[in-house]
């Protein structure tokens, strides 16, 4: 039986499909690069302007003269093309997409590494580079060799302080940066029904550091009533017993608070194993772990107490912002000493708002620790939103489970 990746690419694993793009987008970085190639195909209007999206987040606000002046002409761009344009502020890419633009089904294509997180609502979503975004525009469609699947069945529920993060690290761990090359994961079984979609999002966001093209929830119950938020109304996918070329099993009871390690994604080790580790700064939001229920989950876990270390908190969109503001959060967390940031990236990708001084040693919610990723000589550690709170707490690593 088929995979839901060969379902939505109507072929099967293996087999080369042209596809038509039902979205398309990429960032104020990788837009600038695919403008550039876009007008050297001596093209001036994308073919199906209205399924195309340009967000800025990854430097936004600009860092510098010369980002802004890039930023200004692929704003430009968008504005004159009729392309559906966020400007500085409005949030992290990934996670705007996740706000009601993607459905169950769909074809969704990132010019960003990370684009497979809209996999978490039924969709095919993966990324590519900038001059294949560039061709998208062009077109419409672009080609594809349909992934094989590794199913990742999840069995039970998450216990005691660990989250989805913990849960991410761990199949990343289990699988190494490359054990999932050019497949699919698909996230079956009990135990995934039972994840919220915002843990939905972190795990499928993830599935590109274990080397995926793309990680997929069947679109559920916990998908029709997300979307529903949005005002859609979507059919459910169910899953057809299908055949995968690897499986692997999670027992969710068993998962615990895990960190990956310096500089590494996939060494992962359980947090007890570095406790007292001093910490100059804690980073809370990304696309990974920046949403609402992260932030909320955060300040109530920190409430009334100040941080030891300095700790900057990037909301991952303005709905984010908003709705931390309405409801008290972002008063708690600076009345405890946070820094909050404007909604995007912020120091992830480590060119501002945040980056580490050589030497420094940092706890992150976000998805990679590559090497001078974050700041030139500097180490930090990945690790789930509670971890982050214990650690901020304490100013060194700590446990999560003694909050």
């Amino acid at each position: 039986m088929t995979t839901l990746s060969e379902r939505i690419l109507d072929a099967p694993a293996g087999e080369y499909v042209d596809c038509m793009v039902d979205r398309a987008f990429a960032h104020d970085g990788t837009g600038v690069l695919a403008l550039e190639a876009f007008r050297e195909m001596g093209r001036a209007m994308p073919a199906y302007p209205e399924r195309i999206s340009i967000l800025f987040d990854h430097l936004a606000p600009a860092n510098n003269s010369q980002t802004a002046t890039l930023q200004a002409e692929l704003r430009e761009f968008s504005l004159e093309c009729g392309l559906h344009f966020s400007d500085v502020g409005e949030g992290i890419c990934h996670q705007l997409m996740s706000e009601g633009r993607v459905l169950p089904g769909e074809i969704v294509v990132g010019a960003d590494s990370h684009s497979c997180t809209a996999g978490a609502l039924g969709a095919f979503a993966t990324g590519v580079g900038a001059t294949d975004m560039a061709a998208i525009w062009a077109g419409g469609s672009t080609w594809f060799r349909v992934p094989e699947t590794t199913g990742i069945h999840l069995e039970g529920n998450l216990s005691g302080a660990a989250e989805a993060k913990d849960l991410a690290l761990t199949y990343v761990g289990r699988l190494g940066m490359d054990g999932a090359t050019y497949r699919a994961l698909e996230f079956t079984g009990d135990g995934a029904a039972s994840i919220v979609m915002d843990g939905r999002l972190t795990l499928a966001n993830m599935a590109i550091e274990a080397g995926a093209k793309t990680g997929l929830f069947y679109a559920d119950a916990v998908t029709r009533q997300y979307l529903a938020g949005y005002g859609h109304d979507v059919a459910m996918q169910v899953p057809e017993d299908p055949d995968y070329a690897e499986d692997v099993t999670i027992d969710l009871g068993d998962v615990v608070p895990v960190l990956a390690v310096p500089h590494r994604v996939d060494t992962v080790e359980e947090v007890t194993r570095y406790e007292g580790t001093t910490l100059d700064q804690v980073f809370v939001g990304t696309c990974t772990n920046g949403r609402y229920s992260d932030i909320k989950r955060f300040a109530a876990l920190i409430h009334g107490q100040k941080v030891k270390t300095r700790t900057i908190v990037v909301p991952a969109s303005r709905d984010v912002l908003l709705r931390a503001g309405r409801t008290g959060v972002l008063t708690g967390l600076i009345e405890s000493g946070c820094i909050i940031g404007s909604p995007g990236c912020g120091p992830c990708l480590g060119m501002h708002m945040g980056v580490l001084g050589e030497g420094e040693v940092a706890l992150s919610t976000a998805n990679r620790n590559f090497k001078n990723r974050m700041g030139v000589g500097a180490e930090y550690y990945l690790g789930s939103v509670a971890t982050a709170a214990a650690s901020a707490l304490a100013g060194e690593i700590r446990s999560p489970e003694v909050l």
